[in-house]
């Protein structure tokens, strides 16, 4: 297994991508903003409008998508139920990581991160493009049917019961800054969940400039250093559950079963007058 994952196919790497490009089930995803898309991408891929903002809803708070909304979404991006997707980014990533999440939150588990994305392909002298991509049969009649898998997420009731419950890991993995209370990042209120421990999501990926996931025995030598170990069911938060969404993947892929992502994270529980919050 690559890197000693216990879930290798959640990753992808780019020898592999260059050589299936025209895959005709495959549906490359850019999941950056839509003018680095239009500097250049892979060839192939199609531009997501904004992986982390539009899939969210427009109850007023930082909530993702309702299963309709969502679906016609993703058949907007030639996502059907058969596709494989491939998603990248230029950002470690990140945004790469929350549409995943967002697609096995709804059901579709053949989605792969590529490992370093966009500058690990660059650094390598693999092809690039401006143009947009040719449509290919059945991409525009692509269906998307949600199918809730609720064990991925979780909310602040949820995190209210689960406070101080043995058997849980509470992880925030925000900066230092925004953990201690140094910085409120616009929230009424400020600090970090009682009982909860610290990892900063980029941590889980290498200062290099690849930027690709590091290798198993690390990850878990400083997961469980903090206690966040695969017997426990894990809660993941950050701002707004982008950030958490990555170090929810970078868990799954170590084989973690229980793993539960903060959609609403701080943005809702800060900005609450009785929520618990430490610094």
């Amino acid at each position: 297994m690559a890197e000693g994952y216990a879930r290798p196919e959640l990753l992808v790497e780019t020898g592999w991508l260059a050589e299936h490009l025209d895959d005709p089930g495959l549906r490359i995803v850019d999941a950056d903003a839509p003018e680095a898309y239009a500097r250049a991408h892979i060839p192939g891929a199609a531009g997501h409008p904004d992986a982390n903002i539009t899939l969210k809803t427009a109850r007023g708070a930082p909530f993702l998508m309702e299963p309709e909304a969502y679906a016609a979404a993703m058949s907007r991006l030639g996502i059907g139920d058969d596709t494989a997707v491939v998603v990248y980014d230029a950002s470690a990533g990140l945004h790469a990581a929350r549409l995943w999440w967002t697609l096995a939150y709804y059901g579709h588990r053949n989605v792969r991160l590529l490992n370093g994305g966009w500058h690990k392909w660059l650094l390598e002298g693999r092809p690039a493009t401006m143009a947009p991509p040719t449509e290919r049969a059945g991409a525009a009649a692509a269906r998307f049917t949600p199918r809730i898998d609720p064990g991925l997420l979780t909310d602040g009731p949820r995190l209210r019961a689960a406070i101080g419950q043995a058997g849980v890991a509470l992880l925030d993995v925000r900066t230092e800054a925004e953990w201690t209370g140094a910085a409120d990042r616009g929230n009424a209120r400020r600090g970090h969940l009682p009982g909860a421990v610290h990892l900063e999501w980029i941590n889980l990926v290498t200062a290099d400039d690849r930027r690709i996931f590091k290798p198993a025995a690390e990850l878990r030598a400083m997961l469980g250093a903090l206690g966040v170990t695969p017997d426990k069911e894990v809660h993941v938060y950050c701002q707004a559950g982008i950030r958490a969404s990555h170090s929810t993947f970078a868990l799954k892929l170590l084989g973690y079963e229980r793993v539960r992502n903060y959609d609403g994270s701080m943005r809702d529980w800060a900005n609450q007058e009785d929520t618990p919050l430490v610094v």
